[in-house]
């Protein structure tokens, strides 16, 4: 019986990774439909994390899954009804970015430590803490974003190996690595949209 809990959680762990995967892969290309494969994997993540007892990454799930949504709807139409370009964050949304890790680490941590049963409470907090701002600056389409992400996904590979989500550990080291070469295409698509504007 347990046997076959754990193999469902790994075949599940394995859905969930292919559509990150490929979601990914589109926020690398700046490809909007990136958001319709990450409601998905969110989605599956969400029971597999909730079997794990990793709460702050449920609430994690569930923030994605609203800024997913709204990412979607802001990159097809923006503020100016038309498709937002990628940008650099002002100083301003840099110290939004900060606010967002610092707050959501004491919430979370909190609520974890007190209210939970959670054995890493301070661990899943700034894997969460790091992730919402990330998430925050995706939507918005911001280029550090990528940077936010993967200090996150730094936290979490060994998390995750902790809790023995393995399959989402081998996820989180190829996240990382796409996130660091989505960063360098996110930039390149910056400087030849400069040169478009300049020429």
């Amino acid at each position: 019986m347990i046997e076959d809990f754990f193999t469902k959680l790994v075949w599940l762990q394995a859905l969930g990774t292919t559509f990150g995967v490929v979601q990914v892969l589109l926020a690398r290309k700046n490809n909007i439909h990136n958001y319709l494969f990450g409601i998905v994997s969110i989605l599956i993540s969400l029971w597999v994390l909730y079997q794990s007892k990793l709460y702050a990454d449920i609430l994690l799930n569930l923030y994605y899954l609203v800024m997913s949504i709204y990412g979607w709807f802001f990159w097809k139409f923006g503020s100016q009804k038309e498709e937002t370009p990628i940008s650099y964050s002002s100083k301003l949304e840099h110290l939004k970015a900060i606010g967002i890790v610092l707050g959501c680490f004491t919430l979370m941590s909190y609520w974890l430590r007190f209210h939970t049963n959670s054995d890493v409470p301070f661990w899943d907090a700034w894997v969460s803490a790091f992730a919402w701002a990330g998430m925050w600056l995706m939507a918005k389409r911001k280029m550090e974003n990528w940077i936010f992400l993967n200090i996150s996904n730094i936290i979490s590979i060994p998390l995750l190996i902790y809790k023995d989500l393995y399959v989402y550990a081998a996820l989180t080291v190829f996240l990382f690595i796409v996130g660091t070469s989505g960063y360098f295409k996110w930039r390149k698509i910056v400087k030849a949209h400069n040169r478009q504007l300049t020429a």
